[in-house]
């Protein structure tokens, strides 16, 4: 009977494949796993201490032992029986890491099968307190030997950080290198902690106290990262305060809109940006915050444009009322020529023309407000004079059972005979000629001012420098 092969998909016979290859190669990494060790303790000789160079028995192992034990003041006491291989450790010692001390001697030499623990930990006050004293009394002795090495390790770490602390204190030179005033202070510093650290790694290395510092360099380490972890918002914002250092977005005095807070800058210190706000109120926001919105500055640009609506009967030529309206804006001594100004159609409804007026000022000259205040006003007069009405809202009134009463309600006859008045008349009952008062559109400087006085009393470091360019 012929053998049937069975027959593989291509996706079986890749598993089967890729099995058999893991099976090997596990094979091979045991057995070269295990011919590495043998190799390791064929080439480490000294993990292995030998009883005797030749045939090995019990009693020399015992006397091997013994004589080991024998130089060790703390394992003088511990006896020792070696039967076919067997050691079996007795006696006294006088706390449980002598004890692994002993063991771990007589587990290292060759020939034994195993190790057993019968060994007595006493805990007396004379066997755990005695050695301890014997090792303090010991460092003191090598400290006292070592105290000229130790004055000049400290008299290094007292030069370097003298010299460190002079360097910083060199303004001129900081101030010549970094682009402002707290980059100079930071790299000062920065200087001084560097010169510290390495007086202390230099003091260290002469002592011989690598391990210490290591240690101690760790553990800075460590305390480091939790601190910054811990003061994270607090770095965030004097990282921040960097970087609006070197990239300077807005001058002092500078009309500045920071997400909803509005202002006049009045410094940038290093931590938070100090706004006057318009109302006269001081407005102080932390640099992290500033750094990550986004800043309108009104100043930047001498030239702002107004705008405002208007709106006419649809009965009316709106492009002959925009006409009007622009020529009375351009009769504006303060407005800016070129661009100039100029209007759109915005909405038409069902009685009411929405005309859009635009115009360019100086803001070095003129109030943007009063500015835009008196453009709405010469415009209104001006398309009012020139025969066009500015339509009022519209009410339809519906009166059922008016049988017997005036048709009109006494209301909207009052309304009625209220816009029959002359226009002179109802100038005169309702308002005054406007005065110089009204008209002067020249910029308010008090906040201004404020700013200023502000900035001549406090002592903060600004960080703003009017020589720097503007991001």
């Amino acid at each position: 009977m012929p053998f049937d092969v069975p027959r593989l998909n291509p996706f079986q016979l890749v598993l089967t494949l890729l099995f058999c290859a893991l099976s090997i190669s596990g094979a091979l990494a045991q057995q070269a796993l295990a011919q590495s060790l043998a190799q390791d303790q064929a080439a480490d000789p000294s993990s292995v201490i030998e009883a005797a160079p030749r045939e090995l028995a019990d009693p020399t192992i015992q006397k091997r032992i013994e004589d080991i034990y024998a130089q060790i003041d703390t394992l003088a006491k511990v006896e020792v029986s070696v039967q076919q291989g067997v050691v079996i450790l007795s006696g006294q010692v006088s706390n449980e890491a002598q004890a692994q001390k002993a063991l771990s001697l007589a587990k290292r030499l060759e020939g034994i099968v195993t190790v057993e623990d019968e060994i007595e930990r006493t805990l007396d006050v004379e066997g755990n307190v005695i050695p301890i004293l014997d090792q303090f009394a010991a460092k003191l002795t090598r400290w006292m030997k070592a105290w000229p090495l130790v004055v000049v390790s400290s008299l290094v770490l007292v030069l370097l950080a003298f010299a460190g602390h002079r360097l910083g204190r060199w303004t001129a030179l900081w101030n010549r290198i970094a682009p402002n005033v707290f980059l100079a202070e930071l790299m000062a510093q920065a200087m001084r902690i560097a010169f510290v650290i390495i007086g202390l790694v230099l003091a260290l290395n002469l002592m011989g106290a690598t391990t210490l510092m290591g240690t101690i360099l760790g553990g800075a380490g460590l305390l480091g990262l939790a601190i910054g972890f811990a003061v994270r918002d607090a770095m965030e914002n004097y990282i921040s305060s960097i970087m609006l250092s070197l990239r300077q977005p807005f001058r002092a005095n500078d009309h500045i809109t920071i997400n909803e807070h509005e202002g006049k800058v009045v410094r940038l210190t290093s931590r938070a940006t100090i706004l006057m706000t318009l109302d006269g109120n001081h407005l102080r926001i932390p640099n992290a915050t500033v750094y990550k919105s986004v800043i309108l500055n009104y100043t930047r640009n001498p030239e702002r444009r107004l705008e405002f609506n208007l709106g006419v009967d649809a009965a009316d030529d709106p492009i002959a009322a925009m006409a009007t309206g622009l020529d009375a804006i351009r009769d504006i001594a303060d407005m800016v020529v070129d661009p100039a100004p100029t209007a759109i159609i915005k909405t038409v409804g069902d009685s009411t023309i929405v005309i859009t007026f635009m115009a360019w000022m100086d803001q070095t000259k003129s109030d943007f407000w009063k500015m835009r205040s008196l453009a709405i006003k010469v415009a209104k007069d001006a398309i009012e004079h020139g025969g066009f009405t500015l339509p009022e809202p519209l009410y339809r009134v519906r009166l059922e059972n008016v049988s017997g009463r005036s048709a009109m309600p006494q209301s909207a006859a009052d309304s009625e005979a209220t816009r029959n008045v002359p226009e002179e008349e109802s100038r005169q009952k309702t308002g005054h000629a406007a005065n110089d008062t009204v008209l002067d559109v020249s910029p308010d400087r008090h906040i201004e001012e404020m700013v200023n006085d502000e900035r001549s009393q406090s002592g903060d470091t600004d960080l703003l420098d009017s020589t720097r360019p503007v991001e």
